[in-house]
Parts: C-alpha cells; structure tokens; sequence
C-alpha cells in the first residue's frame, strides 16, 4: 500500500508547519471578505492558522493574519475563530 503524502502547512502565528488538516484557513475572498473556510477550498488568499485559542491570540497580537492575508482583520473574525475552534472536537489535538 502506497504512503500518500500529507500536506504541509505553516501555522501563521507560530511559524511552524503542521498537516493542513490540523490547521484553521482564513480566506480573503475576490470580494475582499475576510472568511473562515472549515472546507479549505474557497477561492481567495488564503492563511492557515494552528486550531488553538493559544495561537489565535498571538495572531491578533502579532498581526499575523493582517500580514498573511494584506488586509486589516476585524477583531469580530477573531472572535469568529474562537467560537469556530470551541466546537471542534475537543479530544482532538488541533
């Protein structure tokens, strides 16, 4: 049985890569909306972000996402995230 090859994503936040599955993708779309993409294939720039409130926080302290994404992020997103990632399973690890 052939390994198949897990996509590679940097976290924006904390710099590091991690399999996309585990991470969160913030798309700006052609219209210029800010939007959270649980399917990870909406059309836009697109940045990944680590599924823990840890990393969420130091995006909107750091500005990652305004840097990855070249656009001011609202503080409502960041809020979105939050409640996006509470209800992902919580026994999963990312």
């Amino acid at each position: 049985m052939k390994q198949r090859k897990v996509p590679m994503r940097k976290c924006v936040a904390s710099q590091e890569m991690f399999p996309k599955k585990s991470l969160v993708r913030i798309v700006r779309t052609p219209e210029n909306e800010i939007v959270i993409d649980p399917t990870g294939k909406k059309s836009g720039r697109g940045a990944y972000l680590c599924a823990k409130m840890e990393y969420i926080d130091l995006a909107q302290k750091k500005k990652a996402l305004d840097r990855a994404l070249k656009v001011q992020v609202p503080s409502e997103l960041y809020d979105q995230l939050r409640d996006y990632v509470k209800t992902l399973d919580p026994g999963s690890d990312g």
